[in-house]
């Protein structure tokens, strides 16, 4: 590691650490359905939580307003309201405080002249990333407050994965500059193993995005069979129950789910295929890389079984939700590997 750009090796783990912690706050809030408990976007005075009693009580009377409370949640009380308040307030705060965590450190660094050149551009892009983040997150719950108390499985997944798409790019940049002193001891790849290692990180993105989508259509409560999608039938009729082919894969849940459920066959074997390749093509220390992602797709195929056919238990759902994650990030680390070994 250089010693040079230790503190931003750390300063980048640390954001990456703190997505990863929002990222599971978001799941949460998410399940308990309390997304949609603010219905307003204050950067600054949205820091701040109702304090007295009639504070609460406007809050509540604000969110009496729109669609969730008019068709769901008519029975909720001040105290029901306030236990969906706590997970997305949380939510809204922590990223806040993920914004200090990225941007006060970054003008520092800048002014010791530690980001320059290439490091500048790609800190400049990640916080961006981290800005537009922000913004889709309220442009998330703005659209589950006009006619349906539900958010847009698109804006869903847009959001997801731009957090995703952060902290793996926090990691690239960090693994980038740990790499700086290190001698490039690997041997050599080829380039047909390079690009189908890359078709499998496209592949897995591709996956996340349709579990944002099953997510976000609460696809994950019909269904619930393995390996057929309901008894006897190993495709449910009602996957091309849309407009046309296109519009059932993607908007309808049953669709959404055989997307989700048959494409994760393909990406554990695609990941395994090529961990068994690299035993043979690479250096024992880029396989072992592999070998991590080869064991997490096992972990997380079987950890998506359980949580179809349990009907999405909370903390079954959020660990699946984080299990994709580090899916990504373990792929992450081990292109990063290969991509300054390839020939």
């Amino acid at each position: 590691m250089s010693s040079k750009f230790k503190p931003v090796i750390i300063w980048l783990f640390i954001g990456a650490i703190m997505v990863f912690i929002m990222t599971a706050i978001g799941g949460i809030t998410r399940l308990t359905e309390s997304g949609l408990s603010i219905v307003d976007w204050n950067l600054i005075m949205g820091s701040i939580p109702p304090l007295t009693q009639d504070e609460w009580e406007k809050s509540f009377e604000q969110y009496q307003k729109f669609p969730e409370y008019q068709t769901t949640h008519q029975h909720f009380t001040l105290h029901d309201f306030k236990g969906i308040f706590f997970w997305e307030f949380t939510h809204r705060l922590f990223g806040r405080l993920i914004g200090i965590v990225f941007l006060i450190p970054f003008f520092i660094f800048l002014k010791k002249g530690l980001i320059q050149g290439k490091l500048l551009i790609q800190l400049l892009v990640l916080l961006t990333f981290g800005a537009f983040q922000g913004f889709l997150g309220w442009y998330m719950v703005s659209s589950g407050l006009i006619h349906e108390p539900r958010v847009s499985h698109f804006r869903l997944a847009a959001h997801l994965s731009t957090a995703f798409f952060t902290i793996s790019y926090s990691v690239w940049i960090a693994l980038d500059l740990m790499a700086i002193d290190s001698p490039n001891v690997g041997v050599l790849i080829s380039e047909k193993l390079k690009r189908l290692s890359w078709m499998g990180l496209l592949l897995l993105s591709t996956q996340i995005i349709f579990g944002a989508f099953v997510a976000g259509k609460d696809a994950g409560m019909i269904h619930n069979f393995w390996p057929n999608m309901n008894p006897g039938e190993f495709i449910s009729p009602q996957v091309l129950s849309g407009k046309n082919v296109f519009d059932s894969l993607i908007n309808t849940p049953s669709g959404i789910q055989f997307m989700h459920r048959y494409l994760a066959y393909f990406v554990a074997a695609l990941i395994i295929f090529l961990w068994v390749k690299s035993k043979k093509e690479m250096d024992t220390s880029t396989s072992k890389r592999l070998q991590i992602s080869a064991i997490i797709v096992g972990l997380q195929f079987t950890l998506g079984i359980f949580t179809l056919v349990l009907q999405v238990p909370l903390i079954l759902a959020l660990i699946h939700q984080l299990g994709a994650l580090l899916l990504l990030l373990s792929m992450v680390y081990f292109l990063h590997r290969m991509n300054s070994t390839s020939t």
